[in-house]
């Protein structure tokens, strides 16, 4: 699922709900929504077709089926670079540069394959062109790493990655993936660079829940109570999460370059050198050779420890939602969402179906005649 799937899922559902009522006008509000008439129609007649929603999403289309040798003093200088480093010839001669020497990539090569120091995981095929987003702060993406032993038990990377500038926002060793931990990484990073408009995430604990089929949890509500538009990746499509992804494989070659922690607070000195590393000092090639600090500034979005309540539009359906995550509609218990309880929740009718919002996140479809309940945010990632 590309990361904005699910801002084009909540698009989608209101061009439906608005184009279904009686009134409708479908070619003003093709022209309102920026699409053309055919698309329009095309999510219409999908959401028909279906009898729901998920008619509207949209879906995988993969089928089914399936020169000159330097000097004695240079050469010192290359191998000293690599063994502090241990980074290949590219990002070894943007530092070669800041010095005065300019060699090529290819005598650098040499160099490091003369001296017996180019191992096999430093070859390795050029990152394809990636989607990113134009500013700091459109999207984070965050993720663990799989854990390393820590004396009796074991760290856990998190990382926390601005998508534009590549910027490490964050780089915590935790204990474990409980969700007091990564709130409070969550809430030092917010306080210390401001707040993003989305974060990419995969279905990892603690950020999705399996449980009842609805995917938010107590962490991804407080992030959505902060305005943040969550997006999560494709099942079984880490791919999704590329620039983080990419980060561990940095991360883990940063490790054993410079010799494995022992400890959890080893670990966490060791993070902090590294993170200064990588967005100061190591060149990025998606950067054009830059460091991630010179594309990124702190965002203009503060963190709000009290969230005031979100404003609904006038005249809409309101309902609270119990302690289980439910709520009675004409005299029906209809579930929800267990992370929501004690929420205020949006209902908007289509057809004889609830459309569930909570803030600006559309979380849950229900069959008002039958009871069928679906989950849009996992809909959404079924790609």
């Amino acid at each position: 699922m590309p990361w904005g799937a699910s801002s084009v899922m909540e698009e989608r559902i209101r061009f439906v709900i608005r184009a279904s009522q009686d009134s409708a006008n479908v070619s003003a509000l093709c022209r309102e929504f920026g699409i053309s008439r055919p698309t329009g129609y095309l999510w219409l007649n999908r959401y028909r077709a279906a009898g729901g929603m998920a008619g509207v999403f949209e879906r995988s289309r993969r089928p089914h089926h399936s020169p000159k040798r330097a000097t004695a003093e240079h050469e010192e200088r290359v191998v000293a670079l690599r063994r502090e480093y241990g980074w290949g010839a590219r990002k070894l001669r943007v530092l070669l540069l800041e010095e005065g020497l300019d060699l090529k990539v290819a005598t650098i090569n040499r160099i490091l394959d003369r001296r017996s120091l180019i191992e096999v995981r430093d070859s390795h095929r050029p990152a394809v062109n990636r989607f990113e987003r134009e500013r700091p702060n459109q999207l984070w993406q965050m993720d663990f790493k799989g854990e390393y032993p820590a004396g009796r038990g074991f760290c856990y990377p998190l990382s926390i990655l601005d998508d534009h500038s590549r910027f490490m926002v964050g780089l915590y060793a935790l204990s474990g993936q409980d969700t007091a931990s990564v709130n409070a990484c969550l809430i030092s990073t917010f306080e210390h660079y401001g707040v993003p408009e989305a974060m990419l995430m995969d279905h990892g604990v603690p950020w999705w829940s399996n449980s009842n089929g609805h995917g938010l949890t107590r962490l991804s509500v407080s992030l959505i109570k902060q305005g943040i538009r969550l997006y999560f990746s494709g099942f079984r499509h880490p791919q999704t999460q590329g620039k983080v992804e990419r980060f561990h494989r940095t991360l883990t070659e940063a490790v054993r370059h410079r010799g494995q922690p022992a400890t959890l607070l080893d670990f966490a000195h060791e993070f902090k050198k590294i993170r200064h590393q990588y967005n100061h000092i190591r060149p990025h090639e998606s950067l054009n050779m830059a460091v991630p600090a010179q594309h990124y500034q702190p965002s203009s979005r503060s963190y709000t420890p009290r969230p005031v309540p979100w404003e609904y539009p006038e005249g809409a359906i309101l309902v609270r939602l119990n302690m289980k995550g439910a709520f009675y509609y004409r005299l029906r218990r209809h579930f929800v969402c267990e992370a929501l309880a004690g929420e205020t929740v949006r209902l908007e009718e289509l057809d004889d179906k609830l459309l569930i919002s909570y803030r600006h996140t559309y979380v849950r479809e229900i069959a008002v005649t039958t009871g069928l309940s679906t989950s849009l945010l996992r809909e959404a990632t079924k790609q």
